[in-house]
């Protein structure tokens, strides 16, 4: 807290390292508020906006943050790769999707060559 008065609101460091230690301690809706304060207070705070990503409730959420981040600052190499790794398990999970979907389809060409094949063949 502000150091001097009685009852002074806390600046916004000082709300911040709240958050922090609130998101430390897992009460993640209590660090939100704080860093929803922080950010009413200077709405490009990226140190709060990067605590908002790592507790985000969701990938989209998540997504969200960091790339507020990086509008606020395009050099910031935790929001890149935070983002990159993001992208590239979408890609990884895609590619299995359709890794299988492929199979799933193969099977069932051949199977419906063996089909006519028998037909064919007991005519």
């Amino acid at each position: 807290m502000s150091v001097g008065k009685k009852g002074a609101q806390p600046n916004r460091e000082e709300l911040l390292q709240m958050g922090i230690r609130a998101a430390k301690a897992g009460n993640y809706e209590a660090a939100r508020v704080t860093f929803q304060q922080v950010l009413s207070q200077d709405r490009r705070n990226e140190r709060a906006m990067m605590w908002m990503a790592k507790i985000a409730e969701n990938k989209v959420e998540r997504k969200k943050w960091l790339n507020r981040v990086l509008v606020v600052n395009p050099d910031n190499a935790i929001a890149r790769k935070a983002l990159a790794k993001e992208m590239r398990r979408r890609s990884a999970k895609e590619n299995r999707v359709l890794l299988v979907f492929g199979m799933v389809a193969g099977v069932l060409i051949v199977l419906g060559i063996a089909v006519v094949v028998g037909i064919l063949l007991t005519r």
